[in-house]
């Protein structure tokens, strides 16, 4: 998967310094993170940030998010292999490809057909032969393919979507950024045999989850 020694050097630099080095202690998502090639998910004009520590545009007002927030979303959703995970906001697919190398069989959902077309040949290009992307609204999730064991949302929504928690298995986690622009924060909802827990967890800064 990898174009080079600098890539591969500014990866594991980026693994140790922003990841390691903060509370990202799960050591499948830190192999993970390891092993994608972000620079892949980004204009070739971008490549050179693509490790830093902050997103990256990828067209159309959307980010790739950065390093950190996508190995905290991957971690609270612990993720085993052969989970069933659903990827709202797939954007540049990056977030899904981490969740395909946890071992997870994904589903993923944009609302921007261009980003899904672009998406999929790259992660065709990357071998990931377990992700499967649609373009659609991701407040209502994909019903035909639940229930999921993750949910993992990049946008923010102001209240959770009560389809995706509809979508979610008994033990499932649902890790979405809640709440208005300036008032975001990440929150875990794990669904039990009798409702649901709920969690906060940072404050955040997502682009919305629109709808058509």
């Amino acid at each position: 998967m990898d174009d080079g020694d600098e890539y591969a050097r500014a990866r594991a630099a980026m693994v140790r310094e922003q990841l390691r080095a903060r509370d990202i202690a799960d050591p499948r998502v830190l192999d993970a993170m390891a092993r994608v090639p972000r620079h892949r998910f980004v204009a070739p004009h971008l490549r050179v940030e693509a490790y830093d520590d902050h997103p990256l545009s990828i067209g159309h007002g959307v980010t790739i998010s950065q390093p950190y927030i996508v190995a905290l979303m991957s971690q609270l959703a612990a993720v085993t292999p052969g989970d069933r995970v659903l990827d709202v906001g797939t954007g540049s697919g990056y977030q899904a490809a981490v969740l395909a190398e946890l071992g997870a069989t994904v589903w993923g959902i944009e609302i921007l057909d261009d980003l899904v077309v672009t998406a999929r040949l790259r992660l065709a290009e990357l071998g990931y032969h377990d992700i499967t992307l649609r373009t659609g609204d991701g407040h209502a999730g994909w019903p035909e393919q639940a229930p999921f064991d993750a949910i993992v949302v990049a946008a923010a929504a102001p209240e959770i979507p009560e389809a995706l928690l509809a979508q979610l298995a008994v033990g499932g986690r649902l890790v979405i950024p809640v709440g208005p622009r300036d008032e975001q924060s990440l929150e875990v909802v794990v669904r039990t045999a009798h409702g649901c827990t709920r969690r906060r967890i940072a404050p955040v800064m997502f682009v919305p989850l629109v709808d058509r």
